[in-house]
């Protein structure tokens, strides 16, 4: 039964952690933000998942570019440089003890409005900035079976429509994805640029393995992903042939492998995509995904940036 990519293994200490709004450790139940906030009204606002593991947040400086970027790009002065932003998301961590095994959301909004209106300058004082660490690990078997995805009818916009390399909190087009996916008995959707070329998924990115070559798509229907860029760096190291090219789903449905890659789970194997099989038409030549995951393991040890 398909549950989705993000599903993770409950952990009772989830209900005793601190929360950081705006700077104050709160509570879960008592974590809460105005209704008049940019972010609820409107997704008016930027975010991040990092990943805490063995002491350290993985990537930390390519989510903060991310982060900054988007920011910049709404026009929206975070109200923190980004020493100032880790220290608030360390403090949080420090705060919970927690060390390894763990999941971040860090969000950001323009602030409270005084009426709920779109245009900016509606916004009286700071932004909104919230940290919400959770004890969170994927289900094994999610690695161990694989996912199943569905190819949706929602596309991937491009800059003149909604720009996907900024990470906002409007997400209602991967949310009407994801709910077509999930309709149609599948994991999660992969969607398809405006020409019909495959883009990504709702939540994750897209990566298929053929005759030995890894080939995801050009990026420019899709978010700047940070572990998509760190799978792409490290077998471009190890002399894996890596392309970022445009492809069809006859390309998909005749890969010998395929995965998704994503801040929470990492690199996730396929199984298959609307109905189809991955893997099939050549089941003799070696296995990639493998090689590839210890490769990004790896590299979340060398760059990580460690707990303070």
């Amino acid at each position: 039964m398909a549950t989705g990519t993000h599903e993770y293994e409950d952990d009772p200490r989830n209900a005793e952690i601190l929360i950081s709004v705006n700077g104050e450790l709160l509570p879960r139940d008592k974590a809460v933000v105005s209704v008049f906030d940019s972010g609820f009204i409107l997704g008016d606002g930027v975010w991040e998942g990092l990943r805490v593991t063995e002491g350290g947040i993985a990537f930390l400086d390519e989510h903060l570019d991310r982060l900054f970027e988007g920011a910049a790009a709404l026009d929206m002065d975070i109200g923190l440089d980004r020493a100032g932003l880790t220290a608030r998301v360390m403090e949080c961590l420090a705060a919970n003890q927690m060390r390894d095994g763990v999941h971040v959301r860090l969000m950001i909004t323009r602030g409270v409005k005084r009426t709920p209106y779109q245009d900016p300058r509606m916004t009286i004082g700071a932004p909104t900035i919230v940290v919400i660490p959770e004890y969170k690990n994927p289900k094994p078997e999610i690695a161990s079976e694989g996912v199943t995805l569905f190819t949706v009818h929602v596309r991937r916009t491009g800059p003149a429509e909604q720009d996907q390399k900024i990470n906002s909190h409007s997400k209602l087009n991967c949310i009407l994805a994801c709910i077509q996916a999930a309709k149609a008995g599948a994991d999660e959707g992969l969607m398809l640029d405006p020409a019909g070329f495959v883009a990504t998924c709702n939540s994750t990115h897209f990566f298929i393995i053929r005759n030995g070559e890894l080939w995801t798509s050009t990026g420019d229907y899709c978010l700047g992903g940070v572990t998509r860029g760190q799978v792409l760096k490290a077998a471009r190291e190890a002399g894996i042939p890596a392309h970022e090219r445009r492809f069809s789903l006859t390309d998909v449905y005749g890969a010998d492998e395929a995965f998704i890659t994503g801040t929470f789970a990492g690199l996730v194997p396929v199984r298959s995509v609307d109905g189809r099989e991955i893997g099939t038409l050549h089941p003799e030549r070696p296995k990639l995904l493998p090689r590839l995951t210890q490769l990004y393991r790896e590299r979340i040890r060398s760059f990580a940036t460690p707990l303070s």
